[in-house]
């Protein structure tokens, strides 16, 4: 197949082709392919926060950006690492636990915690993220590491882990210290990662939850901070924070048509209005493609001894991405592939690597795999001319 045509049809199969067994990036992958190098699909944004960033969820791709890598105080958005570190240290979020003594009366924000109160880790948990509650991230600090400081230290042992290489955590609720910082870029990546955990998604997401409230005649009501959740269509999180040193600040994330959106911005005055603004741009400019494997040859080889002359060879999971229109025309792919092989040939064998780049910056690499079985000719097909 020439390489015109062979373009072509991926062309086709990207703008035109959905599947399942969609390939999704694991934490490692976004550490490791994830980065400020990537090429933006959208630049040069109008944004009067200090700094921004914007990520697609799935894919992890960098959708916008301005000063992304620039170290800011973060806030309450703090919390969004505090929330997941519980998560994935918490065999079970119905444990009850006594609420330590240093959880009570904590500066700022809170739900009220008093001594000697008993509540779930789950109900601390949305504390935590709807009201944003300095006392929950204290009485959960205390719980899941023991102190303060150790939990910080597990807070900061993730974020290197997940790939945000400028984010320095000293403490669980945001209330500033000078060596405690993040920057837009860090905290999107911090923020995707969380949004893929089921049980953060589903907190984050919550517009308002009752517990229970030691030495009254009724419940705590505790409701979402979040007015990305009723103002804007597909608003599903996340996090949002203050203090004067870091000035507004707000990590939202909204879902339409297969395409997740996370959205940061640090030291924003009208953060909810650019947010909202900025991620309606992003929906209408971004397409959502797929590159499908299954019964979708991208390329051949020759088989040397075989009963069949060629082999396919293809993908062998979606692979899906956010383009803009213009850069549908902009994809390159290259084929890493032998120029033959001998027969007998098993479906499923590895056999080379695509490459697909955009304004010739790699997107990414894949396995190409063998789609068909090719028997080796006997020698009776050798005899017959087959």
């Amino acid at each position: 197949m020439k390489t015109f045509i062979r373009r072509f049809c991926i062309l086709l199969i990207l703008l035109l082709c959905v599947g399942s067994g969609v390939r999704y990036f694991s934490k490692a992958e976004y550490a490791e392919d994830i980065s400020l190098n990537n090429v933006v699909a959208i630049p040069n944004v109008q944004c009067s926060a200090s700094g921004m960033a914007m990520l697609e969820l799935d894919s992890g791709r960098i959708i916008m950006q301005k000063s992304a890598d620039k170290r800011l105080p973060m806030a309450s958005t703090t919390k969004i690492m505090t929330a997941i570190t519980v998560i994935e240290h918490t065999k079970s979020l119905d444990k009850t636990v006594v609420i330590p003594d240093e959880a009570v009366g904590v500066e700022g924000s809170s739900i009220y915690l008093q001594h000697g109160e008993e509540l779930s880790i789950r109900d601390l948990l949305y504390g935590l993220m709807l009201q944003s509650g300095n006392d929950c991230a204290v009485a959960l600090a205390i719980t899941v590491g023991g102190s303060v400081e150790n939990f910080a230290d597990m807070m900061n042992v993730l974020a290197q882990q997940i790939g945000a290489k400028n984010t320095h955590f000293v403490n669980p609720h945001g209330l500033h210290d000078d060596d405690h910082y993040t920057t837009a870029y860090d905290l999107a990546l911090i923020s995707a990662y969380a949004m893929r955990n089921p049980v953060f998604a589903e907190i984050v997401g919550t517009k308002m939850y009752k517990t229970t409230w030691k030495d009254h005649d009724y419940g705590r009501v505790i409701v979402n901070k979040n007015k990305i959740l009723s103002t804007f269509e597909g608003g599903n999180g996340i996090k949002t924070g203050f203090t004067k040193k870091a000035g507004r600040c707000l990590v939202s994330s909204a879902e339409r048509n297969g395409k997740t959106l996370i959205c940061v911005v640090l030291n924003c005055g009208p953060m909810f209005e650019e947010c909202s603004s900025l991620m309606e741009m992003a929906f209408d400019k971004l397409i959502m493609s797929d590159i499908i494997s299954t019964n979708t040859p991208l390329n051949n080889i020759k088989v040397k001894g075989g009963k069949q002359e060629f082999v396919n060879v293809g993908l062998e999971s979606v692979f899906r991405y956010p383009l803009t229109e213009s850069e549908m025309e902009e994809l390159r792919f290259e084929f890493d592939l032998p120029s033959e092989i001998s027969a007998p040939v098993k479906k499923g064998e590895r056999i080379g690597k695509i490459h697909i780049y955009l304004e010739n910056r790699l997107l990414f690499s894949e396995d190409l795999f063998t789609m068909d079985n090719v028997e080796k000719k006997s020698f009776w097909d050798w005899i017959v001319g087959k």
